[in-house]
């Protein structure tokens, strides 16, 4: 359970500790432009692997048996979440990594990012917490906390972060989405196109669903 805790920390803190403090202009500096991102996306690989490994290898001590009847009313949240990380790992999107670019183009604003533009975050968040509910354990709520914790606060963390770069084109981007899934909708900001998400974004979603939903911890 040990190993576990540790993995638990120390997969939101590779993130946070480096991807938003000057630390992370120290590790450009020490690795090159190029070098930085290679390096920092096997990190974040490894930190991930390691979590997983050691859930698997955690002992189960329940903490709660949730009943059938909330693992049921909870497979809409998962489904959207699942259809919400697709989209976002699959959308062009300002606020990755090395794509400022598109900060320019005034019709970035299409599919998931109407809904919001965390889609990615909104996805690893919910989906974890749905599953701490459903699985009830210590195991369950180490990982899955870990990972709900990156998903929630880090897009208004990458926010406030692309705001001290951007400035006035962060205002302009912000200002047609929201952080909140659906929020910029609800407030007349933006509508909902489902086509321009794609169809084939939202069947994959329902297929990780459905492949999470099948998978259980043993």
């Amino acid at each position: 359970m040990i190993d576990l805790i540790l993995a638990s920390l120390f997969f939101p803190l590779s993130h946070f500790l480096i991807s938003s403090t000057p630390l992370r202009a120290m590790l450009v500096t020490l690795l090159g432009e190029k070098g930085y991102p290679f390096c920092y996306s096997l990190l974040a690989v490894a930190a991930l692997v390691w979590l997983i490994f050691a859930y698997r290898h955690a002992p189960v001590l329940p903490l709660w048996n949730a009943p059938q009847w909330l693992g049921l009313a909870l497979i809409p949240v998962i489904v959207i979440s699942s259809i919400l990380a697709v989209a976002g790992l699959t959308t062009a999107n300002p606020v990755i990594v090395r794509s400022e670019a598109l900060f320019d183009r005034t019709d970035i604003v299409q599919g998931i990012l109407r809904v919001t533009r965390n889609a990615l975050f909104w996805g690893a968040g919910l989906f974890s917490i749905a599953y701490i509910i459903i699985l009830g354990d210590v195991a369950a709520l180490l990982m899955f906390g870990s990972r709900g914790f990156l998903g929630i606060a880090g897009g208004s963390i990458l926010d406030a972060k692309k705001a001290r770069q951007h400035g006035r084109a962060w205002n302009a981007f912000a200002a047609m989405t929201s952080n909140i899934p659906f929020l910029a909708i609800i407030q007349g900001r933006q509508r909902l196109v489902l086509r321009e998400i794609g169809l084939w974004r939202i069947a994959l979603g329902v297929c990780v669903s459905l492949a999470a939903l099948v998978w259980r911890r043993v």
